[in-house]
């Protein structure tokens, strides 16, 4: 028997599930699009069969049946670091969104181009049923747009309106303080900080929490002019290798990412000078790494993992209980003066 003449095998459907599972047809709907009267052991064993089987939902039946599309947009530059920051917050999307109905796509847009044109695209073609994104802006457009039009979102980060919608935040204010407090607390009185772009949120944040806590211990901090965290790491070596020289010389350099972290350490090492000798370098990473190659650097643990995770979860929570209070999480770094010595 040829191609043309086998018997064609019929997708399995709900009602495969059910015979297989011993529930009701309806539960095992339910059960599949997350439901949260549903058990989550019950949950876990329908998907397990439906995986096993390969049921797949017929997309167009479920968007006619309940308006949605089970999409998650991830939105997010294209100009990204290269230590693994947005990978693992792709990553940790994805996992929030595991054993559920929705799945992600990643929206990219380019550095020269209008963040606004993901956003609007989604809205206006209903691709998706909800969107996330980061690099947030105080009073950010996306954010008025989608507040404006009631799209469910998520922000990593946080606007002026935040009381108004779901997020999850490092908090950079407090990160600044740590950083600060830690290399005065090592004599270091005259400090440079190397901050995120003061456009964004996350940005003012750090140099707020830099500044105040400067002022108050009486340290002497430059913030850098005319490179940034989220300059290229060339950038980052050139930019600090021009301040070196200035007077007094610096001996304590704070920056925003491990990128910017390892542009001064370039700089650093070209000009002869031993990290934790002649100067202290604090940054905060999303994974395990200059500590490996540099045991004198000072780094605080930003968990993008956990990020990731909480706000797949706030954006289905909006899909799905649109009249719940809004998720919304400040992470506290957790850095202690006598961390370093450990």
């Amino acid at each position: 028997m040829d191609d043309a003449t086998r018997p064609r095998q019929r997708a399995p459907t709900l009602k495969t599930i059910a015979g297989l599972t011993d529930l009701a047809v309806p539960t095992v709907s339910r059960a599949l699009s997350g439901a949260l009267d549903i058990s989550e052991d019950t949950r876990a064993r329908v998907r397990a069969v439906a995986d096993e089987i390969g049921y797949v939902p017929n997309r167009a039946g479920v968007r006619l049946r309940t308006g949605r599309t089970n999409v998650i947009s991830l939105v997010m530059s294209t100009e990204h670091d290269i230590m693994n920051h947005t990978a693992k917050l792709i990553s940790s999307v994805s996992a929030g969104l595991r054993n559920t109905p929705f799945h992600l796509i990643i929206t990219p847009y380019f550095p020269d181009e209008d963040p606004m044109k993901p956003i609007r695209y989604i809205v206006e073609s209903r691709s998706a049923d909800a969107v996330i994104f980061n690099q947030i802006q105080p009073q950010d457009p996306r954010v008025r747009y989608l507040l404006d039009r009631k799209f469910p979102f998520a922000t990593h980060g946080r606007s002026n309106w935040a009381k108004d919608h779901a997020w999850f935040d490092f908090d950079n204010f407090a990160y600044g303080r740590i950083a600060v407090e830690t290399l005065a607390a090592r004599g270091r009185r005259h400090l440079l900080l190397v901050p995120p772009p003061d456009k964004q949120s996350y940005g003012q944040e750090m140099i707020a929490g830099c500044s105040d806590t400067a002022r108050r211990l009486g340290i002497d901090l430059q913030i850098v002019v005319g490179f940034d965290s989220d300059s290229a790491i060339e950038d980052v070596q050139r930019g600090v290798s021009d301040l070196l020289d200035r007077q007094p010389a610096p001996d304590g350099i704070i920056t925003g990412s491990t990128n910017s972290a390892l542009g001064a350490g370039a700089a650093l090492r070209t000009g002869g000078i031993a990290i934790g000798r002649d100067i202290d370098v604090f940054t905060k990473e999303a994974m395990v790494f200059l500590r490996r190659v540099w045991p004198e650097i000072l780094t605080v643990s930003e968990n993008v993992v956990a990020a990731g995770d909480f706000l797949a979860r706030a954006a289905i929570a909006q899909v799905t209980h649109p009249k719940e209070d809004l998720m919304q999480k400040l992470d506290a770094p957790t850095w202690q003066l006598d961390d370093e010595a450990s």
